[in-house]
């Protein structure tokens, strides 16, 4: 690259540099934040022992001051109403909280092989995305812009559940495994829900004339979606006590208490047959 292509490259450079300011490394101060928040609700992945009450709420304060820091590098019009903002954001975390040690209780309770809560916590994948989740669809909520995202990317690159900040999601909410489950932004899903690795709930069509509609399904209380099954359509609603077998693949609504399963078919080769014989090679 000549002078000349330097100087051309550089002036773009500038020229997005002006055009798309933030104040901060945004991606690297909001997994500090994430870190933080956990750290703050869960002992499990403290670094520091707190002894008082006092000790706790002034941690607290230190994260709100974190919030309004990262709300300010965002440079989109979040200057008048930053310290609102994350008021209300810190009102909500008692219950953001009690919602997370109901999930904890409910992937214990679901998963033979959990021996404890502790482990669900500290281990499991599919409760970090959950939390993850939470934290960000409460800024989500409070039309927040680019962060609720940069969230669950977060928890995206580190657990492989992709989580949409704007899904609805209810109480007890169960993952287990979860690499490679995708939640759209406009899903709703119940409570007491279990979803399984793999499990895609996405939109029929993906046009950008369609982002302000629901697009995603509904999933009612007390589902299990098996690894794998894919459910598609803002118009879907998967009923009450339904179960989702592994492999399907639904675009239509089930009533209350369904069971949807793939009906398998092997065939198994006489060893005597040796005309016929499938050979792979992988």
């Amino acid at each position: 690259m000549n002078t000349n292509n330097f100087e051309l490259f550089s002036r773009e450079l500038l020229y997005k540099r002006i055009n798309h300011p933030t104040r901060l490394p945004v991606k690297s101060v909001t997994h500090t934040f994430i870190k933080d928040l956990l750290q703050l609700l869960f002992p499990h992945y403290t670094e520091q022992t707190y002894f008082t009450e006092e000790e706790i709420t002034s941690k607290i304060n230190l994260l709100k001051r974190n919030l309004k820091t990262l709300l300010l590098s965002l440079n989109n019009g979040m200057e008048k109403k930053y310290e609102e903002i994350a008021d209300k954001y810190f009102e909500k975390l008692p219950s953001i909280n009690k919602s997370l040690w109901e999930d904890a209780e409910a992937i214990y309770s679901g998963d033979p092989a959990a021996e404890s809560i502790d482990e669900v916590i500290l281990a499991y994948p599919g409760f970090l995305a959950i939390a993850i989740y939470r934290f960000a669809h409460e800024l989500y909520e409070l039309n927040v812009p680019i962060l609720p995202r940069v969230f669950t990317e977060y928890a995206h690159q580190i657990t492989g559940i992709d989580i949409h900040p704007g899904a609805k999601i209810g109480d007890s909410f169960f993952i287990d495994h979860g690499t490679g489950i995708v939640i759209g932004e406009t899903c709703q899903i119940g409570n007491n829900v279990k979803i399984y690795q793999g499990v895609t709930l996405g939109a029929l069509s993906v046009q950008k004339k369609l982002a302000n509609t629901k697009r995603h399904p509904t999933i009612e209380d007390d589902v299990i979606i098996y690894s794998n099954a894919v459910i598609l359509g803002g118009d879907t609603v998967i009923g009450k006590g339904s179960v989702i077998g592994g492999n399907t693949w639904i675009t239509k609504s089930l009533s209350p208490n369904s069971v949807v399963y793939n009906k398998n078919e092997i065939a198994f080769k006489n060893e005597k047959d040796t005309n016929e014989y499938l050979d792979f090679c992988i």
